[in-house]
């Protein structure tokens, strides 16, 4: 999970994972100064992939694009779609944004995706996306809350000074990377590095080494998870996208309410988002889309594409579509294109063998 939940560039996502793999090299310089007892660095990946922490560092590897309700102004359709994706996310309404990121044909291919297992769209739009399910095992586990609380204790808490450098170090490292890498735009480059900057500067100010806050924070994501009813991958598979998105409302909220909790509120980000038309041709267009978030601003532009009478963000599109291209790829060959197996009795008979003399 990650503090924004919201619409991430395709092909972004092993961005995350170096970045959060740089988070794991930095505090393994910093185990010297971990209390006795302190657990392996094995242990602190757990952690880190699995718990409190992931959820509030992990917003910091996060790229991602966020909206807001709607203003009482009269706005363009283009800008209308960025909105009401915010609403929903603001409202907890996991089910809705997902509805509202496709067209309807595709929303229904990719519950035929998600069923099969080739895909766990629109949880891929997330940072560190592969970690989701890892940690709401951890957290449903039997003895999460015991297990969570104690490798907290051994490993992160009261290390506030370790965990302010790990911040300012992995805010280095990011916007390094992203004006480093050639896959991101220059829009998006300028974006990313205002949001690694915000959420940098967040971490460093945050008491996440704070034991009665972690504490409160497990098990409240412990409670939400557990109402979930996940109790491993095949029950998101069997009971598909919709249901799934549904019993993860009540996760996503608490994530919500805990990252509130360290002082970064995404209902806050998304009460004051403004989103304006810059241009629009036919059928695509861009808007503008300015955010709080962690006390700064940050602005950047999106592209929309128009579907069926209906405006969509481009990224979400993009990202739908190669789900479901993934589906075909694991489908069978279609009935017309295997080869008939039996014998062409068109096909002349071969003279017969001359009769021995």
């Amino acid at each position: 999970m990650t503090a924004v939940l919201a619409v991430q560039p395709a092909g972004k996502h092993h961005g995350a994972m170096a970045i959060n793999g740089n988070l794991q090299a930095l505090l393994r310089k910093r185990r010297s100064a971990w209390p006795a007892g302190a657990s392996s660095v094995s242990t602190w990946r757990a952690i880190a992939s699995r718990g409190v922490i992931l959820l509030v560092l992990a917003a910091i590897s996060g790229c991602s694009r966020e909206a807001a309700d709607p203003p009482a102004q009269r706005v363009s359709a283009p800008a209308a779609a960025v909105l009401r994706q915010a609403e929903h996310l603001r409202h907890n309404d996991l089910r809705g944004f997902a509805r509202d990121a496709v067209p309807p044909a595709h929303f229904k291919a990719l519950e035929a995706s998600w069923r099969s297992g080739s895909s766990r769209w629109p949880l891929t739009e997330l940072p560190l996306h592969d970690q989701i399910e890892p940690m709401l095992l951890a957290l449903t586990a039997p003895d999460a809350l015991r297990d969570l609380k104690q490798s907290f204790d051994h490993n992160l808490a009261n290390q506030g000074k370790d965990l302010r450098e790990a911040a300012v170090s992995l805010g280095s490292f990011g916007v390094q990377y992203v004006q480093r890498e050639g896959e991101y735009s220059a829009q998006e480059r300028a974006h990313y590095v205002q949001v690694i900057n915000a959420l940098s500067e967040w971490a460093r100010q945050a008491k996440l080494g704070d034991p009665a806050r972690a504490d409160a924070a497990i098990s409240k994501l412990a409670a939400a998870a557990r109402t979930s009813g996940f109790n491993g991958e095949s029950s998101l598979r069997e009971a598909g996208m919709e249901a799934s998105l549904v019993r993860l409302e009540p996760f996503f909220a608490a994530t919500k309410n805990v990252l509130a909790s360290y002082g970064l509120s995404i209902d806050r980000s998304l009460d004051g988002l403004r989103a304006e038309l810059v241009t629009q041709q036919g059928g695509v267009a861009q808007v503008r889309i300015r955010y709080p978030l962690a006390g700064r601003e940050v602005e950047t532009v999106v592209d929309l594409e128009r579907r069926g009478g209906r405006w969509y963000l481009v990224d979400q599109l993009r990202e739908g579509e190669r789900a479901l291209q993934a589906l075909k790829s694991r489908a069978p060959p279609a009935a017309e294109d295997i080869p008939d197996a039996r014998p062409d009795m068109s096909l002349p008979r071969p003279p017969p063998a001359p009769a021995n003399e």
